[in-house]
């Protein structure tokens, strides 16, 4: 698999540490930024992960962009592609090239607060549980078959930092677990859903806040 990131590659370390594991079904084969100098890329080098640039910017076009990034993961032997905070919205093309093996991660429950400023929106809307999804990507922003989720408590005093600050330590579970059912073939998608095997929730497991 390869990953794709814009910035500091936390979710990447995850992904990264989870490879550690020599029974872990997926290895990274390289991590690709579209912006030069991206902290990821460190992280990367420095797990001996191949790593190449390819700025958005360089391109006349979105299509001429992901043409050389679709090349660039194809050599490289990829068949899964990991978003992880890569801040760019991908094309249909590039969607339909990489069709139910393209993941990304994002820090709200979808389908509630999609885009930018999970966070923020998420206190504005009073909600009393936040969290993260791994999805599917799909044309539509944030609208693809979800492979997971993982919740946290809105606590009193929350403001953006502190919360975004719990639900990065939650995507850092979650990102290599649905990495690791789509890597063994255990996510059906039929249509706009995702079947997960049965057996992997916790069996009555309840997230309540206010607490019962």
């Amino acid at each position: 698999m390869a990953v794709v990131i814009s910035g500091r590659g936390s979710n990447l370390q995850a992904l990264i540490d989870a490879g550690a594991d020599p029974t872990y079904p997926a290895k990274i084969v390289l991590v690709v930024s579209n912006v030069p100098g991206a902290a990821g890329l460190d992280r990367a080098a420095a797990a001996g992960i191949a790593t190449a640039t390819i700025d958005h910017r360089d391109f006349a076009h979105r299509d001429a962009f992901e043409t050389a990034l679709s090349a660039a993961l194809s050599k490289a032997g990829a068949e899964i592609v990991c978003m992880a905070g890569f801040m760019r919205i991908v094309g249909p093309a590039f969607v339909t090239r990489w069709s139910d093996r393209l993941l990304n991660i994002h820090p709200s429950l979808l389908p509630v607060f999609p885009g930018l400023h999970t966070h923020a929106r998420a206190l504005a809307a009073g909600v009393k549980l936040h969290g993260c999804t791994v999805h599917f990507v799909r044309p539509e922003l944030d609208n693809g078959p979800i492979i997971g989720q993982a919740a946290v408590p809105v606590l009193p005093g929350d403001d953006e930092a502190s919360l975004a600050a719990r639900v990065l330590k939650v995507e850092h579970q979650l990102y290599p677990r649905c990495l690791r059912l789509v890597a063994e073939g255990r996510v059906m998608v039929e249509e706009r859903v995702a079947t997960l095997p049965g057996g992997d929730a916790e069996t009555g497991a309840q997230l309540i806040n206010p607490s019962l």
